[in-house]
């Protein structure tokens, strides 16, 4: 398996399992869209709420070309960076997107 297929992996694994833990919400579906193609990977949530609409992504994760995975939005509490490098994806190919770049270079993660 290479490198970007094991990432892939990575990936969708940790994002289904908190698709389907979010599931179980009466009006608010957690949507995992997935762009084989582009390599992008997004969890948002729709529905109804107390009589508010939700809507928004609160994981979104990018393969860049060069096997970079790109953290481009993180709005989970469990800090997926943390997870992905225990399941072997090294820091060097991590990229915190949501980050400015200015401060990714006082990350143990990678710049761009």
């Amino acid at each position: 398996m290479g490198k970007i297929d094991k990432y892939r992996s990575v990936i969708v694994e940790l994002m289904q399992y908190l698709a389907d833990i979010r599931t179980n919400r009466k009006d608010v579906e957690t949507q995992f869209n997935v762009d084989k193609n582009d390599q992008h990977y997004q969890l948002v949530n729709v529905g109804w709420m107390n009589g508010k609409r939700i809507y928004g992504c609160f994981l979104h994760v990018d393969i860049k070309e060069d096997g970079k995975v790109w953290i481009q939005h993180d709005g989970t509490d469990i800090g997926v960076a943390a997870i992905f490098v225990e399941k072997g994806i090294p820091k060097t190919d991590i990229v915190l997107g949501f980050q400015p770049q200015e401060l990714r270079k006082f990350t143990d993660f990678a710049i761009n």
